[in-house]
C-alpha cells in the first residue's frame, strides 16, 4: 500500500468512454481521491449521512437499488426495520421483486468483461478510494451500526475498521495474482495456467455484521475482475444503504460494477436462482444456506457458504483463569453473543471448574447492559425474532435440567421498555446432549460443563453438527497442539478471545459451511483456472 508521499506507479493505456475515470484516482493526504469529483468532507457530512438510510429508505417505493450506477425504485413488499433499542420502527424498505434483481444482474454481466480488462491496480485503486471514504465517515458508519444493529459504539467502530481492513488487504493483492508456467508434452510448447474471473458474484450478507461482511465479499470480488450484486439482510439494510451512498458520491465505480438490491428471503432467492448470477457468497443461517446450495445446484453455481457455529470453550487445569475469564466473557458477549464464532458452550477441567464458574460468573454479573450509544458492553439483541430464539433456547434448557446461575432472561433498561434486551446468563447442571449443547444459541447464554479429561473435552467439543470456532486455554504446549490437531472446527482460538484476520482464513467444517474467507485463499475463491496451451514449435 503506498504511502502518502508516493504515487503508485499506473498503466499507461487510459480506457475511455464510461470507464475514463478509473485512472484518475490519487493518493493525497491518506485518502485516494478523484480530483474531477468533489471530495470528501470528512465527519462534516456525519449528519446528512446517517439521515439518507432511514429518510430515503422510508419513502413509498423508495430509491433503495443501485443498479448500473444509479439509484432506483424497488416495487416488491416493504420490510420494517426497527431499533432494537426502543423496539420503535425507523425505516421501511421496500423489495426488489425477481425482476428488479434480473437488471441488477443484466447491469452486472455488461459490465464484468470490461471491468476484467482493466488493471488490477486500477481495480485496487477502486478499493483503496472506497476504503478511504469509510475512514473519512467512520463515525457516521458506526452510528448507522448503533441505531440499526444495537451493537455498542465501540464495537461499531471495530466493525467500521474491520471494513476497511477488508478493502486495503485485497487492494494491497493487485499485483500478487500469480498463475503459472509449466513445460509441454510436446516440443515447442508451453503451458499456461491463468487465474480468472468467475463472472458477477452474488454476495448475500447478515443482520450482526453488515458492514464487515459486506467488505469481506466484495473487496476480493472485485479486486479479481468480478461485478457484484450485494443483497444486505433485510433486518438490518441500513448501514449498507449508506455505504452505497457514499461509494457513489465519493469514490464511484463504472456502472455496473457494484449493484445492490435490497429485500429478504425472495429477493435472495432471485438472485441464487438466476443463471446470470456466476457465483453466490453468502453469510447466514444454516438451513437457508442449504436452500442455497440446493438451488445452486441445479445450474452447478458456484457458492460459498459460512454458516455459523456451536464453538466450544476449553479450559485445561493449567490455564490462567484470568485470561480465560476475561477471553471466554468477551467471546461470548460481544454483540449480545449474536457471533457466529462466539463461545457457546465452555468445556473446563473438573479440578478447576468451581473456582473458573466463580470467576466467570463474577464477570459476567459486572457487564454493562444498556442503550449502545453509551458506555456499556452488551447492547440489545437485534429483533424481537431473536429474543424469541434465545428466550426459547433458555426455556428448553433449563426444563431439561439446567440451573441458573445468573441472569435468566429478559432484561430492563430505564427508558427502553419496548427494547429487546436480554440479561446475560450463566448455566451450570447442564449435560452434553442438552440442546443449549448442541444448538446454536446466538445470544448472551453461557453453559459451563466439567469433563474429566482431555479426550472427554475433545469427544463432547467435536460432538457437533458445527465446525466453524473453538478456543483452547492451556499453558502446555503439548495439550494445545494435540487439542489443535483433534478439534474439528476450521478455526481455533488459543488463550485468546475471539476475532479473525483479514490476512488469515475464515472457513468452517462440516454444516458450518463450504468455501471460506479471507487471506490469500478466500481472494483466490473468487477466481477460476483458465489453461492455455502455447504451441510455437
Amino acid at each position: 500500500m503506498p504511502s502518502s508521499t508516493a504515487t503508485r506507479a499506473r498503466s499507461s493505456t487510459r480506457p475511455s468512454g464510461r470507464w475514463a475515470h478509473c485512472e484518475r484516482a490519487s493518493w493525497r493526504g491518506g485518502v485516494w481521491t478523484e480530483p474531477s469529483r468533489r471530495r470528501s468532507r470528512g465527519f462534516g457530512v456525519a449528519e446528512e449521512d446517517v439521515a439518507f438510510s432511514a429518510a430515503r429508505a422510508s419513502e413509498p417505493g423508495g430509491a433503495v437499488s443501485f443498479v448500473d450506477g444509479e439509484w432506483r425504485e424497488a416495487s416488491g413488499t416493504p420490510i420494517a426495520v426497527t431499533d432494537p433499542a426502543s423496539g420503535e420502527e425507523i425505516a421501511s424498505v421496500p423489495s426488489a421483486t425477481a425482476a428488479e434483481v434480473g437488471d441488477a444482474l443484466d447491469a452486472a454481466r455488461r459490465a464484468q468483461r470490461e471491468w476484467s480488462r482493466l488493471p488490477a491496480t486500477t481495480r485496487g485503486d477502486h478499493l483503496r478510494a472506497i476504503a478511504g471514504v469509510f475512514a473519512d465517515h467512520r463515525e457516521a458508519l458506526a452510528d448507522s451500526l448503533v441505531r440499526e444493529v444495537g451493537k455498542p459504539k465501540a464495537q461499531a467502530l471495530g466493525e467500521v475498521e474491520f471494513a476497511i481492513g477488508f478493502l486495503r488487504y485485497n487492494a494491497d493483492w493487485d499485483r500478487r495474482i500469480e498463475g503459472e508456467i509449466l513445460p509441454g508434452d510436446v516440443p515447442g510448447e508451453v503451458i499456461h495456467l491463468l487465474r480468472a474471473p468467475v463472472g458477477v458474484v452474488g454476495a448475500i450478507c447478515p443482520w450482526n455484521f453488515p458492514l464487515a461482511v459486506l467488505c469481506r465479499k466484495i473487496a476480493p470480488a472485485l479486486l479479481t475482475g468480478n461485478t457484484v450484486v450485494a443483497k444486505p439482510s433485510e433486518v438490518t439494510p441500513l448501514t449498507t444503504l449508506h455505504a452505497f451512498r457514499l461509494v457513489a458520491e465519493h469514490a464511484p465505480l463504472p456502472p455496473g460494477v457494484l449493484n445492490l438490491v435490497t429485500g429478504g428471503r425472495e429477493t435472495g432467492a432471485a438472485l441464487v436462482a438466476d443463471p446470470r448470477t456466476s457465483m453466490v457468497s453468502f453469510t447466514g443461517h444454516r438451513d437457508t444456506g442449504k436452500s442455497v446450495m440446493a438451488t445452486a445446484a441445479e445450474r452447478l453455481t458456484r457458492v460459498s457458504l459460512e454458516l455459523g457455529g456451536k464453538a466450544p470453550a476449553i479450559v485445561w487445569r493449567d490455564a490462567d483463569l484470568d485470561l480465560a475469564v476475561a477471553s471466554i466473557v468477551d467471546a461470548r458477549h460481544f454483540n449480545a453473543g449474536q457471533v457466529c464464532t462466539s463461545a457457546e458452550r465452555v468445556l473446563v477441567h473438573e479440578s478447576i471448574v468451581d473456582d473458573f464458574t466463580g470467576r466467570y460468573v463474577a464477570a459476567v454479573e459486572a457487564l454493562r447492559v444498556g442503550h449502545p450509544s453509551g458506555e456499556v458492553d452488551v447492547g440489545p439483541m437485534v429483533s424481537a425474532a431473536q429474543h424469541r430464539k434465545t428466550s426459547a433456547a433458555l426455556e428448553t434448557a433449563l426444563r431439561e435440567g439446567a440451573t441458573v446461575l445468573t441472569g435468566g432472561g429478559t432484561a430492563t433498561v430505564d427508558g427502553y421498555a419496548g427494547g429487546y434486551w436480554f440479561t446475560p446468563t450463566v448455566l451450570g447442571g447442564v449435560r452434553p446432549g442438552m440442546s443449549v449443547m448442541t444448538e446454536e444459541t446466538f445470544g448472551p447464554v453461557t453453559p459451563i460443563y466439567p469433563v474429566a479429561d482431555l479426550d472427554e473435552a475433545l469427544a463432547i467439543a467435536n460432538d457437533s453438527r458445527y465446525g466453524l470456532s473453538a478456543y483452547i486455554f492451556s499453558r502446555d504446549y503439548g495439550t494445545v497442539m494435540r487439542t489443535v490437531d483433534d478439534l474439528d472446527f476450521g478455526e481455533i482460538y488459543i488463550n485468546r478471545t475471539l476475532g479473525e484476520s483479514v490476512h488469515a482464513h475464515h472457513a468452517g467444517f462440516k454444516e458450518s459451511g463450504i468455501g471460506g474467507e479471507d487471506g490469500k485463499w478466500g481472494l483466490l475463491r473468487y477466481t477460476q483456472i483458465k489453461t492455455a496451451y502455447h504451441h510455437f514449435g
